[in-house]
């Protein structure tokens, strides 16, 4: 495929790898924020062809998976209304709740639909004007221009039946939070590309300088990962702590300066909580007063109440602080599996619990608990 199959190369991948053999001489641990970076890893065997002094640990990186538990309440309980269609990215259905999931309230004879693009629910709202139409706007800085264009166009289009249910986070400050964590070390950063696409690198400019940690933007082929990870541990190796671009094909400074206005337009920063992380602050958008009216909590203000507890047995918020891999939880690939989800990490398409299961490693668990017994 013209574009990528450059980057999945395996001779030049193997020479990238033979050079990093040559550059590492001390242990270091990286960070990957993506969740995409984490299923490439994994599925290309990159984890198992790394130098042994290096260890990916897998970042916060999957919208799916930070989504906090009694967001996931809300929207089901948007959901089961009668006079509501609830529309959502395909993902988010099997995601579970406190008790249940949003496929559970479609088998119940809720309207739930999956679309491919915020754009799609417009036309769901034109089609159904007795129905309020809400829109589960979840993301990185990635998928927010498409959600804001759905609201200024909902706006233009005199749509009174759309609202929004917004689980909107940012990534640099995830990564402040991560590196003032008494708990977590991190060595170094590989940035996501698709999000740095959006919106540039700059702004992460003052937090290499203020931790003293590398950051490199990152792609998702084999190529893309293990450059990264090669100018990272040379940044390190070398008492550096930059910002670097490794995805230039995609990623500038600036980045697409159109697609941040339309997101300033329509949404400002605020505290947003992070499933099994806590509340990080300015590290989320929420919609701006000009839009409130399409603010999905704001019409239906009894959901405001509603709070959940994380299941005892999910450590998901370990594995998405890089604290624990997925095969450290007791319950994994046994009470929790792909189809018998514990949590978002495991349900995702991006999750790293999922890409454990997905690609063997689950037999890394059997060996852990083999050993302790």
């Amino acid at each position: 495929m013209k574009y990528l199959d450059e980057y999945r190369d395996g001779t030049l991948t193997r020479k990238l790898l033979d050079e990093l053999h040559q550059t590492v001489t001390r242990p270091w641990k990286l960070m990957e924020i993506c969740g995409g970076q984490t299923h490439s890893i994994l599925k290309n065997g990159l984890d198992q062809l790394l130098p042994p002094e290096i260890e990916l640990v897998h970042g916060p990186g999957c919208p799916v998976c930070v989504t906090p538990l009694e967001l996931i309440d809300k929207a089901i309980a948007l959901a089961s209304r009668p006079d509501v269609i609830f529309v959502s990215y395909g993902d988010m259905l099997r995601v579970p709740g406190s008790e249940r999931d949003l496929f559970s309230v479609r088998a119940a004879g809720g309207d739930v639909r999956v679309v491919y693009s915020p754009l799609d629910s417009l036309q769901i709202a034109h089609d159904n004007p007795d129905k309020t139409v809400i829109f589960f706007a979840i993301g990185f800085e990635t998928t927010a221009p498409a959600n804001a264009m759905a609201i200024v166009q909902a706006k233009a289009q005199g749509l009174e039946n759309f609202a929004v249910l917004v689980s909107h986070v940012t990534v640099p400050p995830a990564i402040a939070a991560l590196m003032e964590s008494p708990d977590v070390r991190v060595d170094g950063f590989l940035a996501a590309g698709h999000v740095c696409t959006v919106m540039g690198y700059w702004e992460y400019l003052p937090l290499a300088a203020r931790y003293h940690v590398p950051i490199v933007v990152t792609g998702f082929e084999p190529v893309d990962i293990v450059r990264g990870v090669l100018m990272c541990v040379r940044q390190l190796e070398e008492s550096r702590a930059e910002v670097e671009n490794a995805y230039a094909r995609s990623v500038s400074r600036e980045g697409n300066r159109p697609a941040q206005q339309i997101i300033n337009q329509v949404f400002e920063v605020c505290d947003r909580k992070w499933r099994g992380i806590g509340v990080i602050p300015m590290s989320g958008y929420r919609l701006r007063e000009a839009y409130a009216a399409y603010d999905a909590e704001r019409r239906f203000p009894e959901v405001g109440s509603i709070e959940t507890e994380e299941s005892s047995l999910c450590i998901s918020g370990l594995v998405l602080q890089g604290l624990k891999k997925p095969y450290e939880c007791p319950a994994f690939g046994k009470e929790c599996t792909p189809q018998t989800p514990l949590g978002a990490t495991m349900v995702s398409s991006e999750g790293a619990c999922a890409a454990y299961y997905r690609y063997g490693r689950y037999r890394a668990s059997m060996e852990t608990q083999t050993e302790a017994s």
